[in-house]
């Protein structure tokens, strides 16, 4: 290759490089996980595979994923879902540039916010499709359901209605649709029906919470069985 020629063939793979905006990565799963690209390209994850500003992450049957954030931020994946990283800026010494833009469009997850939604709540934003979620420094589980929950254990036993439910561990969340908005803190559970409703409280004994194998938590995990009798199940409710 001439050397003009190489010259132009390494600015073009570094201009391609840094086009792509690394998110973070994959720390912990089991299971098959999929990248699927704005251009329709997928690819599967591993342990320490990119996720990138773009990439819709997806679990499958009886499998999860743990994926850290580069402002230290971390989202655990719940079988069956799937969410899209739709914008992801993070600099340490520029706050102004912070944005964190998540859609949640199946399944369920557990978030506990980083540097990012510590400094700017503001800018940390996940929708779901009946509500949005806004963060006040927080941990916290959703899910939601549209006739596919029907493995998921409820307090006292039946199936959790379709519509999204939220739980709060520490801090708090706000919840909006077309119909108004509504804070849940520490304890609190609550239940959105519809885009048109309003966000509700729920009774412990009634409210879905999102709780997360001890393996999704600590040590890194590839492979393996998840679900019943496999030890790496992500329950919902206790």
């Amino acid at each position: 290759m001439r050397p003009a020629a190489s010259f132009a063939f390494f600015a073009l793979l570094m201009y391609a490089f840094q086009a792509v905006a690394v998110s973070g990565v994959i720390t912990n799963l089991s299971g098959a996980v999929v990248a699927k690209r704005e251009d329709g390209q997928s690819r599967i994850l591993s342990l320490k595979s990119a996720v990138n500003e773009g990439d819709l992450v997806a679990t499958a049957d009886n499998s999860y994923a743990r994926l850290k954030f580069s402002d230290g931020g971390e989202v655990v994946l719940r079988p069956n879902t799937q969410l899209k990283i739709e914008a992801y800026k993070y600099e340490e010494k520029r706050p102004e540039a912070d944005n964190m833009v998540m859609s949640l469009i199946k399944g369920g997850l557990r978030s506990v916010t980083g540097a990012l939604g510590r400094r700017n709540p503001a800018l940390f934003r996940l929708a779901t499709p009946n509500a949005t979620i806004g963060i006040r420094g927080t941990h916290f589980g959703a899910l939601f359901c549209n006739s596919d929950c029907a493995g998921v254990p409820m307090p006292g036993g039946g199936t959790p209605p379709n519509g999204l439910h939220v739980d709060v561990a520490d801090g708090a969340i706000v919840v909006s649709t077309q119909a108004g908005s509504a804070e849940f803190r520490v304890g609190q559970l609550g239940f959105v029906s519809s885009p048109t409703t309003p966000p509700v409280v729920v009774p412990a004994q009634q409210g879905v919470r999102v709780t997360l194998p001890p393996q999704a938590l600590s040590s890194p995990v590839q492979g393996g069985v998840t679900g019943k009798g496999g030890g790496l199940e992500c329950a919902i409710g206790k």
